[in-house]
């Protein structure tokens, strides 16, 4: 598939993604991040191995967009930063009611 990232076009296939982040240890996340087999990397650390370019020259749209269309899954700086809730709490949250002590 053909995108643009940081004004320059790239040829990306899923196999290209996969086999570039293949052994690559996942970076803690502190924002956007992106599904890649079975790990969760942030989105600029698979936007520079698959294109070589710094961080600095794309933005983390351009790669999450070239990326969703490839068919993995991205995940916004929203949900990444959200904790997760116990079952108790998922519970409460889906009756809408307040846990009583």
């Amino acid at each position: 598939m053909r995108c643009v990232i940081a004004h320059s076009p790239f040829y990306l296939f899923k196999s290209d993604v996969l086999a570039a982040m293949k052994g690559v240890k996942p970076e803690p996340a502190s924002g956007a991040t992106v599904t890649v087999g079975r790990r969760t990397y942030p989105v600029k650390q698979v936007g520079e191995a698959v294109t070589g370019l710094d961080r600095r020259d794309f933005s983390v749209g351009e790669v999450s967009r070239a990326l969703t269309r490839l068919g993995f899954t991205c995940h916004d700086a929203a949900a990444a930063a959200s904790v997760p809730l116990t079952p108790l709490q998922e519970a409460t949250a889906l009756l809408g009611t307040v846990p009583r002590p």
